[in-house]
């Protein structure tokens, strides 16, 4: 149980009964609303105790309700005092505490669940039947978003996205390790990826303004109608993060839709992308190109390939532009004014930025 939210519950129930209140877990642990100090002998005491009676008891100068789980102590609830009105409010306590626990016991099993899908520890065949088991709606539109927030070592980051994501029965927010969570998200109906996008840059800005975290990076998976798909919209939403550190390293929300022909590339063995260099450049390297050359030919494919456009918003001369157009074709054997050439030219840049990501040597 989390011992902080136990810890405002028993604070509460102080408030209103006036008395010092809390409860003893399983393992001993003591939640109170004012610190209460019980000794080890006295614990250990209240413990046997209650493992052989299962109405109230007072001892001490206390009074102890205890529940039972299978034979075992699951919990002790406890209240300054060993009067009537003592016996009273233990008992109100054991009935308000077995029902939050229950209702976090819930909430743990659906994250827990969640976590151990994304992650393929639950086989296949056996999630509809524990999705089942959990009351988690079968049909519904969801999509995973994984969020990835460098040089944070505590918890802001998964708080802000529990706080933006409050309804525990639809949304989960999942800590997958100490920089990556994964948050499945339900709509109640179709959704685009421009909401998506949206949704990603609101958690963005959520994040960098309350944890003060200066990179944060949100992959996009698909939508999906079924519970069943939800660890493959997971994987999406990784292979998003991955491909766009090497395609679109500028971007830090990236949909697994948006990855086009980059996709592709990341899935090739790199053997067979130094091959296709070595016949698509056989005249010289593209590594020959300088700086200035490599942002003209950015621009050039930003405007479709259109010579008058491309010089106006590099503010220089039209016959400048031809100049380092034919320099390239010089260099590398083709020309970026021919479509077809243009293609293969944008997939080599590509597959040449794949290789140098993967520190080997053109």
């Amino acid at each position: 149980m989390n011992i902080r939210y136990f810890q405002q519950i028993t604070q509460q129930f102080r408030d209103a009964m006036g008395r010092d209140v809390g409860v003893i877990l399983d393992n001993g642990t003591v939640i109170s609303s004012s610190n209460v100090q019980i000794s080890e002998n006295d614990l250990e005491c209240v413990l046997n105790f209650a493992n052989d009676n299962l109405d109230t008891f007072a001892y001490n100068g206390y009074t102890y309700r205890s529940v039972q789980e299978m034979g075992k102590v699951d919990f002790i609830s406890f209240v300054r005092g060993d009067d009537a009105l003592a016996r009273s409010y233990a008992e109100i306590l054991k009935i308000n505490f077995t029902s939050v626990k229950a209702l976090y016991d819930d909430k743990y099993n659906h994250i827990n669940f969640i976590k151990n899908f994304l992650l393929d520890n639950i086989l296949p065949g056996d999630v509809l039947a524990k999705a089942a088991e959990l009351h988690l709606p079968i049909e519904a539109k969801r999509a995973v978003f994984l969020i990835r927030a460098e040089n944070t070592g505590d918890f802001s980051v998964l708080e802000i996205l529990e706080n933006m994501f409050p309804n525990k029965q639809s949304d989960y927010v999942v800590s997958i390790d100490e920089n990556d969570i994964a948050l499945v998200k339900e709509f109640p109906g179709d959704v685009s990826l421009k909401e998506l996008q949206t949704l990603a840059t609101e958690m963005v800005d959520n994040i960098t303004a309350e944890a003060l975290v200066k990179k944060v990076s949100v992959g996009i998976g698909t939508v999906i109608s079924n519970i069943k798909e939800i660890a493959t919209s997971y994987k999406e939403a990784q292979v998003a993060l991955e491909v766009g550190k090497v395609f679109e390293d500028e971007k830090n929300i990236i949909s697994y839709e948006d990855l086009g022909i980059g996709r592709l590339i990341y899935q090739l063995p790199t053997t067979l992308c130094q091959l296709f260099l070595s016949e698509v450049f056989k005249k010289g390297s593209i590594n020959e190109l300088d700086g200035e050359i490599i942002e003209t030919i950015k621009k050039f494919f930003e405007n479709n390939l259109n010579v008058s456009e491309t010089s106006r918003q590099l503010y220089v001369h039209r016959n400048t532009l031809v100049y380092r157009l034919d320099k390239i074709q010089k260099i590398t054997g083709l020309d970026l004014r021919i479509f077809d050439e243009a293609i293969i030219f944008k997939v080599a840049m590509m597959v040449n930025k794949y290789l140098k990501t993967t520190s080997l040597k053109i």
